[in-house]
């Protein structure tokens, strides 16, 4: 038995050189103290290993397109037996990437690995870390829903800051004149297989360089032989591997991460917030304001990435000791502070809405569509139609805003059905049916729900409650704690009578007593 194998085993060397291949992958001679610091490369490549498998499974549900997109990702972390676990794993994969990549940089550094021979090695290594952040942004818009839709017009509008060619990169990035299906289409053609190309011939060149010149080892050369890469520096590899995998096993059972609702152009409260590995940029562009805005977006990071280009040619050093380079690893460490802390900063900003939070305009929206005189008028058990259920809603944006306004264009035959000419509450509807998705209305009493929707339809056009609303009137969002509700019914019924410069128009030729009263005191309610 064993010399059949050894028969195959050198029929297969024979055709193939694996033999030739595997010492020279596993026999490689390292520098006597090369320790647990070399790691981070590896780990990397078990970082990308474990996106590329789960990202071909994923791609094997994902529907790119505007209509189904987010259907497809909820379908997977709903419906398929360990999606959820799946779109774990692929999501903190991502963060793991990032973070090895950053920290083999940061290794490379300061134990100056850059020097010559192996300067061509470090400007690829600065290329594949850019193809890894292009794979956090071009994934992040993939869901399609509010949080990855508003991100990405946010990066398209960095990206037009572009000098002499901004307009050109921004409707490369775009597809048209609006983010739309072709956008989607792009950035997962990107996501699929313009990057997987540049990652895998960028990491074959690193590779090869990496062998070619070999591994630069301890800053300071330690006494003693050199040792085999298998099997004492591949048991550490393997160590970090393993931890790291257990580490992404258990928040990936965790759960996915949580979808926001469906992407709505239309949407004008949401405010957008990137990955973390991106908060240090939202952060910086914060104090570049208006015309300055380019500062922040395009001339500080260029400068950084210059500097970390030009580094192996900027320091002049004949060591890699660093006590020999100070004055660029006091740079060097000037600017990664800056990156942690304005990336600290970033994280603790306001919070992002958390999916199960609904605005005045969401819970008014789910309130008329529970109404007689609205959708369940046909969308019920006994009706025309089934009832709404938000969950299983694959129609786009416009099929939705024409049915609501006017059912029988969409539904030939529908009957009685009153057209809606309100836009408030149309667009109320539009964006209940889209948080519905992703939760259930709150609970409210019957005073309070004849009072939002009243809000919803004569308030919001003007005031701002919460994150929603108009900017020519003052916030409401916590007018009970200055008002008492006598003095808000008086100023909706007459405002000149409580204050005599007001703009406000009067409502109550507008408005039914019972109809004031009602909105008055829900607005003194919010403290």
């Amino acid at each position: 038995m064993n010399r059949r194998l050894a028969s195959i085993a050198a029929w297969l060397d024979d055709r193939t050189g694996w033999r030739t291949l595997r010492r020279h992958l596993l026999e490689e001679p390292l520098p006597a103290g090369t320790g647990w610091w070399f790691t981070l490369g590896s780990l990397l490549l078990f970082g990308l290993g474990i996106q590329v498998v789960t990202g071909i499974a994923l791609a094997l549900y994902y529907a790119p397109t505007p209509d189904h997109a987010w259907d497809s990702v909820r379908y997977v972390t709903t419906d398929v037996r360990a999606g959820a676990f799946l779109r774990g794993l692929h999501h903190w994969a991502a963060s793991l990437v990032v973070i090895a990549a950053a920290l083999h940089l940061v290794r490379v550094v300061f134990f100056g690995s850059y020097q010559k021979p192996r300067e061509m090695n470090w400007l690829i290594g600065l290329a594949l870390l850019a193809v890894i952040l292009a794979f956090g942004l071009t994934g992040y818009l993939l869901p399609w829903d509010q949080r990855a839709y508003w991100a990405t017009v946010v990066t398209i509008n960095i990206a037009r800051l572009t000098p002499a060619m901004g307009d050109a990169v921004a409707w490369l990035m775009k597809g048209g004149a609006e983010v739309g299906a072709l956008t989607l289409t792009r950035w997962y053609a990107a996501h699929v297989v313009v990057l997987p190309v540049l990652l895998t011939a960028l990491v074959a060149a690193h590779l090869y360089l990496l062998r070619r010149h070999g591994i630069s080892g301890p800053v300071r050369a330690r006494p003693g032989p050199s040792k085999l890469f298998f099997p004492y520096q591949a048991a550490r590899d393997v160590t970090v591997a393993v931890a790291a995998g257990v580490l992404l096993a258990i928040l990936a059972w965790r759960g996915a991460p949580a979808l926001d609702a469906p992407a709505d152009p239309t949407s004008s409260d949401y405010t957008p917030r990137p990955e973390w590995y991106f908060l240090g940029l939202f952060q910086l562009l914060k104090y570049f304001p208006g015309r300055w805005e380019v500062v922040g977006a395009l001339v500080v990071p260029g400068l950084a990435a210059a500097f970390l280009a030009l580094l192996p040619w900027i320091d002049r050093s004949r060591s890699r000791d660093p006590r020999t380079r100070r004055i660029v690893l006091g740079v060097f460490t000037a600017g990664l502070a800056g990156v942690v802390t304005l990336t600290t900063l970033g994280a603790l900003d306001q919070p992002r809405r958390r999916p199960d939070v609904w605005t005045v305009q969401e819970e008014a929206g789910a309130i008329l569509i529970a109404s007689s005189d609205r959708c369940t008028r046909c969308h019920r058990a006994d009706g025309m139609t089934a009832p709404v259920d938000p969950r299983r809603v694959s129609r786009p944006q416009d099929w939705l805003a024409a049915h609501i306004v006017d059912p029988e264009v969409i539904g030939p035959g529908v009957r009685d059905v009153p057209v809606s000419s309100n836009d408030a509450e149309n667009n109320a509807i539009r964006a209940a049916l889209a948080r519905m998705r992703v939760a259930d209305p709150p609970p409210l009493d019957e005073a309070s729900r004849k009072a939002i929707v009243l809000v919803n339809r004569y308030c919001l056009t003007c005031h701002v409650i919460g994150s929603v609303g108009g900017t020519d009137g003052p916030d409401l969002t916590h007018v009970g704690e200055k008002l008492d509700p006598g003095f808000i019914e008086r100023r909706i019924i007459n405002p000149a009578d409580v204050q005599i410069d007001a703009d406000m128009p009067a409502f109550g030729d507008k408005l039914t007593p019972e109809e004031i009263h009602s909105i008055a005191m829900w607005l003194g309610m919010r403290r």
